[in-house]
């Protein structure tokens, strides 16, 4: 008898025909290896891309907070003690909000719903308001020190950001 086309489908695979061979999976390996080479670092810029995205909303946030207080302190809306220069006394101020004087019912002025974490920050168990370094009024811009206010706010991170200016100094 002769073998038909049944026959023929029915037979073993020869053995090129049964996977791939060790060559093909080192190859395919070596070019995976490769391609996730090159995307981790891709990876990291977009993760500390919106890290740095955070930290000029947080900073922009606060310091629009810092400055409307000063501008209500300067309206009269808020009362201020002659030997005080009209900035918070802390950040929670902004938070805790603080009695409207021009009101009859003695409403209270909010500046922030919450105080942002600095991004940069690795603790997470730290407060909010204490991830930020605070400038008083009274102290020089190329020294920041903490005093009897609030004037601005910066990073504490010792890292520098991609456009080479240290996150302290945004």
């Amino acid at each position: 008898m002769g073998t038909t086309a049944l026959d023929s489908r029915l037979a073993p695979p020869k053995r090129s025909e049964l996977g791939f061979t060790l060559i093909e999976l080192v190859v395919v390996l070596a070019i995976l290896g490769t391609l996730a080479a090159m995307a981790l670092p891709v990876t990291e810029l977009v993760a500390k891309r919106a890290k740095e995205q955070d930290l000029r909303a947080a900073l922009r946030e606060m310091r629009t907070a810092i400055d409307r207080y000063k501008d209500a302190v300067d309206e009269g809306r808020i009362q201020r003690a002659a030997n005080e220069s009209g900035y918070p006394k802390t950040l929670q101020v902004l938070v805790d909000g603080v009695p409207d004087m021009t009101r009859p019912g003695r409403d209270r002025i909010y500046f922030l719903r919450r105080i942002p974490r600095d991004p940069f920050q690795p603790d997470p168990t730290v407060p909010a308001a204490a991830t930020w370094g605070k400038r008083s009024y009274a102290s020089p811009p190329d020294e920041p020190k903490e005093g009897a206010d609030v004037f601005d706010v910066f990073s504490r991170s010792a890292d520098v950001g991609l456009n080479g200016v240290p996150y302290r100094e945004w």
